[in-house]
């Protein structure tokens, strides 16, 4: 694990694998910095462009920030698919980041045969509102708020055998901001935060619990999941990321024996512009649930933090 930089004004830095950095300015004021980007994960251009966006401005919320502004990064073969469908892109990430109330500055591009599209983005936070992936306590309720199944899903889509109810569903969840399920978040306690994104649910909960110095429990029929989401990996549906998360977590999964192979999948994988994986005392869940519920934000208890092996997993 990285250690700790000898900086004292780095609030977050390597040492957790956390979703952001922090640093300090005074004592009210620390910026927020994280960046993500990605190859298309649909047809549409601006679709495309629109949820690579809501996905690089997911780690500001995770981490209890603000977003302040962001730039764009562009690789893209200009000559080969023409500035018509770049800019459709570039619209599309323009119309999410306004939407969360900012702006985009500038950027940087570059050519590439590959086509890929995203955001280094910038937050405000009071140092005393920072949220981390470490700090989770045993007994802690594990909330989700939004359910899996885009990384199986956008591979369908890439094969063109979505069934068009599942492709909806993941398009619609992905370009949703996790901005309401942070303003939730904002009126409990809440002990430890991140966002599910390329490590899948049980990957980041790792990270999460292991930055905890704690083991996790989840019960696996009470994760949500996108229509059609457990049949197109029954199919075989399932991209490479999801894959390497599986790899990683087998030893540090302890699985059930009847778990049906395409849950344990699902349960692995890789998301792009998933929901917040809160840690919240049992006390709190109820008020949480409600803040959330209140912003039209799905959400579900799905296990809890326990004492054991730092970031080990029991999936029941």
């Amino acid at each position: 694990m990285p250690t700790r930089l000898d900086n004292p004004n780095v609030l977050v830095g390597l040492e957790t694998s956390d979703d952001a950095a922090v640093y300090q300015l005074r004592p009210d004021l620390a910026l927020v910095v994280t960046t993500d980007f990605f190859t298309p994960i649909v047809d549409d251009a601006y679709t495309f462009g629109a949820i690579a966006a809501a996905n690089a401005l997911s780690d500001i919320y995770a981490m209890g920030a603000q977003p302040l502004m962001a730039v764009n990064l562009v690789a893209f073969p200009i000559k080969e698919l023409g500035p018509s469908v770049l800019a459709d892109i570039l619209r599309g990430g323009l119309d999410k980041v306004r939407e969360a109330g900012i702006d985009i500055l500038g950027g940087h591009s570059i050519d590439d045969r590959e086509p890929k599209y995203g955001l280094a983005v910038t937050g405000t936070v009071h140092p005393e509102r920072v949220r981390r992936n470490r700090g989770g306590r045993p007994g802690d309720r594990l909330v989700l708020t939004k359910p899996l199944g885009t990384g199986v899903i956008s591979t369908a889509i890439k094969h063109q055998v979505a069934p068009p109810a599942s492709a909806a569903a993941a398009i619609e969840g992905m370009l949703r901001l996790n901005r309401d399920a942070a303003d939730a978040m904002a009126d409990v306690d809440v002990h430890a935060a991140t966002d599910v994104t390329g490590f899948g649910l049980l990957g980041h909960l790792h990270y999460l619990a292991r930055a905890s110095g704690l083991a996790a429990r989840v019960e696996a029929a009470a994760v949500p999941l996108l229509p059609g989401a457990e049949m197109l990996a029954d199919a075989g549906e399932v991209p490479g990321g999801t894959r390497s998360n599986e790899r990683f977590l087998a030893s540090r999964v302890r699985w059930p024996a009847h778990l049906p192979a395409a849950l344990q999948v699902l349960l692995c994988d890789a998301q792009t512009s998933g929901g917040l994986l809160l840690a919240v005392p049992e006390g709190a869940v109820e008020a949480l649930l409600v803040a959330l519920q209140a912003r039209q934000v799905a959400a579900a208890v799905i296990g809890e933090l326990t004492e054991g092996e730092a970031g080990s997993i029991v999936v029941a």
